[in-house]
Formats: structure tokens, C-alpha cells, sequence
């Protein structure tokens, strides 16, 4: 699964699944791009050989930014559109659509604007481009309905893209990650702890006790999905959502 010679673009690459990504990525010869937020970026500390664009999607200017600056690059091969954010659980009752249409404008329209600012350069090489969804984007939580929304619209942006890009030779899928045992997780397992809630411990181990192997899935176990997807390796998938959750019930 070598990408030497190629340039991959991540959004959200500053940390998280984003940078495990990109490390991943540049692991197997890439040249990775991480956009990111600028105080994200600037407190990433990245590898000296990555270029780093700092960028907010949700600004005015982000898609003339990003355009121009995917222009520059002497090539595009990979796009994974991993920028998102997870809101607080709310019941339906509780929506806040404020928090909606924010939520919208990073997880749906960052990643439409993604995929159109580098559908003509991925076209160039015929380069793939990986869209980070959830396991939330084909099932549901009764407080997270802003998420899943979100998530079904990622879901539905790959498959329509998958048809559409497919004529110039672009492949698009899409990851569906499950509880993922990152800092960003076992901080709200705390937050909820502190509420009241189940001891973390505790609730780290009846999460991995509903799935099939026993474990949750993690950083590394997404970002190895997505080099898979980003390489030759699946040079014949496209319009796929892969799940990564270690067989959850």
C-alpha cells in the first residue's frame, strides 16, 4: 500500500483521527498536506516535511483559500475530508439550531467544499478521496440526532460523488468509525463520570464488551482503514462506507 510519489491532502490534520491519518499516510511515502485550524496547527507541533495550511471552513473565504491553494501543488492524489466536530447530546426537544447550522457547516458543507475545491486536481491523477462518516451515518442515538444527521448527509455526498467523480476516474469512499478509544473520548467519559455518571474504567470496559473482538477500535485500526482506501490496494471499491468499529453488536 505505498504512496510514494503522491500527495495527500487532510483536513482536520492537526490532531486526532485526522493526524493519525496523515501520519499513516506519510508512513507509507506520501506527501501529506494537514489543514486545520490555525490554533490547532499551531499547536500541533508536525513533522518538519509536512506542509501545513491553516483554514477554517466555515469562513466566507475558505473555498476561494482552498481552491487556490490545491491549485498550487504540483499534484493531488488523495483527499481524506476528516474535519468534523461532535456536538453535545441533546434530545430532540433540546435542539438547538444555532448549534445546527454550525455543525452542518463543518461536518456537511467542509466536506462538500473539500470535495469541490479538489474534484479538477484528483481528476489530474486519478486520485481517490476518503470522507470520514460514522457508524452514525447508516445507524442512530436517541441524543444525537444533530450528529447522525450530519453523518447520513456524509454518507449520501460519497455515494452521489462516487457516481459523479467516478467518470474521470476518481474513486470516493468513505470511513465509518465506531467508539474510537481516543484522549478526545476518554475526556467526555470523564466529563459524564464527574456528572454522576459510570466510572470511565467501567464504562471503557462495557464498550469493548459489546464488540465482537473484544476491544475498541483505535486511532491506528482508522487511519490503516484509510490508507487501504487511499491506496491501489482498493483500486477496484469505490462508493463504499467501511466500518471501523471491532465487530460492535
Amino acid at each position: 500500500m505505498s504512496l510514494d510519489g503522491r500527495t495527500a491532502l487532510v483536513t482536520g490534520g492537526g490532531r486526532g483521527l485526522g493526524r493519525a491519518i496523515a501520519a499513516r499516510l506519510a508512513g507509507a511515502g506520501a506527501r501529506v498536506v494537514a489543514a486545520d485550524l490555525p490554533a490547532v496547527l499551531a499547536a500541533a507541533d508536525l513533522p518538519e516535511d509536512w506542509m501545513a495550511w491553516p483554514l477554517d471552513l466555515t469562513d466566507p473565504g475558505a473555498e476561494a483559500a482552498l481552491s487556490q491553494r490545491i491549485q498550487g501543488l504540483d499534484r493531488l492524489d488523495v483527499l481524506v475530508a476528516n474535519a468534523g466536530v461532535v456536538p453535545p447530546w441533546r434530545r430532540v426537544a433540546a435542539l438547538d439550531l444555532d448549534e445546527w447550522d454550525r455543525v452542518f457547516a463543518v461536518n456537511v458543507r467542509g466536506v462538500a467544499l473539500s470535495l469541490k475545491a479538489a474534484a479538477p486536481r484528483l481528476a489530474e491523477t486519478r486520485g481517490t478521496a476518503v470522507l470520514t462518516a460514522s457508524i452514525n451515518g447508516y445507524r442512530a442515538h436517541p441524543d444525537q440526532t444533530l450528529y447522525t444527521a450530519t453523518k447520513h448527509a456524509v454518507v449520501g455526498l460519497m455515494r452521489a460523488a462516487a457516481l459523479d467523480l467516478g467518470r474521470d476516474g476518481v474513486r470516493v469512499n468513505a470511513l465509518a468509525p465506531g467508539p474510537i478509544l481516543t484522549e478526545a473520548l476518554r475526556q467526555r467519559l470523564e466529563t459524564r463520570a464527574a456528572a454522576g455518571g459510570m466510572p470511565v474504567d467501567a464504562a471503557i470496559a462495557a464498550m469493548s464488551g459489546e464488540t465482537a473482538l473484544g476491544r475498541m477500535a483505535t486511532e491506528d485500526d482508522v487511519a490503516r482503514a484509510a490508507l487501504y482506501l487511499a491506496s491501489e490496494a482498493s483500486e477496484g471499491i469505490t462508493g463504499v462506507l467501511l466500518p471501523i468499529e471491532a465487530g460492535l453488536s
